[in-house]
């Protein structure tokens, strides 16, 4: 728990303050900055993930700049209720945005400030999208594949015939790929949780040679005094005996390793999210696609190909790791099926 005991200074004067309010004191650069600090020390403390950390510093930023740099101490539930009030008129945010929103500053006021927001009064609210998810036909899929090479590549496939986010496939350790049970274990995934999902059998050999690769250039990083992975925050102080063992490193390894500032080591941290972004982009325009296809839509394409197929709505929503079955009718928006035994959809029909 972060220390809610000291205040961060103030300094400065409001040139325009409210109607009947003069000389309010507003927070310095270093003043916010701190603030800024401590939501992170709280956020990693509750092993959120680093796209949550960055969410809630932007959102706390961007309502401290709303209320022209006042102390956030001295504001409370109207002001919050007026911020994403005026998300809604002026930005013309989502639903799901303004929720963020909300969510950050409640994180904010209750682990930063040390303070309960409550019940906040009825307030205009965004009105939630029911958009369709974009989706792409087995075909489609196939000539995104042949426009990919190297890892990018195989972790395309993998999104695609496990149902993994980006993310998560970028995170992916070694110990976490089961080939004999033929499962990929998500350790962390989105709202913390861990699932078990589908390795298809059609990427296991470019897997094994995938690791084989990663396990020799392990071999000469580990030779040369490097070799160090970064650990999970729950083990970030205990498991750092284990940081250099093989199980522990990416399965997509970074293509070189890089000093670490914060330690002062050298690791191999995973390859970047933008990077696989960037080649599959490149790969819709080289396949002819006329729809706007990004990683995320191969778990889109996965959950609704299951569903096509026959297999039962509770099995895929384990599979994806939703906490609401509604959520999982949404990827699939198809009448429900016939229970039947799970078959990647990357593996074909039976």
């Amino acid at each position: 728990m972060s220390d809610t005991g000291s205040k961060p200074p103030a300094r400065d004067e409001d040139p325009n303050p409210p109607p009947g309010v003069t000389q309010l004191k507003v927070l310095d650069k270093a003043a916010v900055s701190n603030f800024m600090e401590r939501l992170h020390l709280a956020a990693r403390s509750r092993r959120y993930s680093p796209h949550t950390e960055r969410a809630y510093d932007a959102w706390s930023r961007r309502f401290i700049l709303f209320h022209r740099r006042r102390d956030p101490a001295t504001l409370g539930a109207p002001e919050v209720r007026q911020f994403l009030e005026n998300l809604v008129r002026s930005g013309r945010v989502s639903a799901s945005t303004q929720s963020q929103a909300l969510s950050a500053l409640v994180f904010f006021y209750r682990e930063v400030l040390g303070r309960d927001l409550g019940k906040l009064a009825p307030m205009l609210r965004a009105k939630p999208s029911s958009r369709v998810p974009l989706v792409l036909s087995r075909e489609e899929v196939e000539a995104v594949l042949r426009n990919l090479r190297g890892a990018p590549r195989l972790m395309a496939a993998i999104m695609y015939g496990s149902g993994l986010r980006l993310s998560e496939c970028c995170h992916l350790r070694v110990r976490d790929v089961d080939l004999a049970r033929q499962q990929i274990t998500v350790r962390e995934g989105k709202g913390q949780k861990d699932r078990v999902t589908l390795l298809p059998a059609r990427v296991h050999r470019p897997l094994r040679e995938l690791l084989g690769n990663a396990a020799q250039q392990h071999k000469e990083d580990v030779a040369a005094g490097a070799g160090l992975v970064a650990m999970p925050a729950s083990l970030a102080r205990v498991g750092w005996r284990a940081s250099r063992d093989w199980p522990w490193q990416w399965v997509f390894p970074a293509q070189r390793p890089r000093l670490d500032r914060s330690t002062g080591e050298l690791r191999r941290s995973h390859i970047h999210p933008s990077l696989v972004q960037r080649e599959f982009a490149i790969a819709v325009r080289a396949a002819g696609l006329a729809k706007p296809a990004t990683c995320h839509t191969l778990r889109h394409s996965f959950a609704t190909h299951l569903f096509e197929t026959g297999h039962d709505i509770r099995t895929i929503q384990e599979l994806l790791g939703h906490r609401d079955v509604q959520t999982t009718l949404i990827y699939t928006h198809t009448p429900e099926g016939a229970p039947r035994r799970v078959r990647s959809p990357l593996d074909g029909p039976e």
